[in-house]
């Protein structure tokens, strides 16, 4: 059995990269539902882009949850949906209540937390990210040119 140091080297960029699909896929299912209502939940409110939410939050939940699943220019998105989970925090969770448990606002800090680690760690082992540096840092082919 190989040493523990040997297994976390292994793994570490592996688990990362699940880490960046769960939490993107389940970001995204946020998008999804504001847009499309699916999953279908009641009370739904209806699509409208002239809308802070639905609307704009919406796309920003579909889109920035695609790229975040495909490890896709990872670090900025990160940056980004980590500062919209803030804002989406202290303007509709925080006003509430003080308690985040109490004001249904513990998945926007969560989120918030997981996307500032992203912005640190990048996109992990299987991302589009680490695919785009491989290649654009292999050396020339034998036989092409510059």
């Amino acid at each position: 059995m190989a040493d523990w140091a040997t297994m976390r080297l292994n793994w570490e960029p592996r688990m990362l990269s699940i880490f960046r699909i769960m939490t993107g896929l389940l970001f995204l299912e946020h998008g999804t539902n504001k847009l499309f209502n699916f999953p279908i939940t009641q009370n739904h409110a209806p699509y409208n882009i002239a809308t802070l939410v639905p609307g704009a939050q919406g796309l920003i939940e579909l889109i920035g949850g695609i790229l975040i699943v495909l490890g896709l220019f990872t670090r900025p998105v990160a940056f980004i949906l980590a500062g919209d989970m803030a804002v989406a925090y202290f303007m509709s969770h925080a006003p509430r209540n003080f308690f985040p448990i109490v004001n249904g606002g513990d998945a926007a800090i969560l989120y918030c937390f997981a996307f500032l680690y992203m912005w640190v760690a990048g996109g992990g082992a299987w991302s589009l990210d680490r695919l785009w540096t491989r290649e654009s840092s292999t050396p020339l082919a034998a036989g092409s040119r510059a």
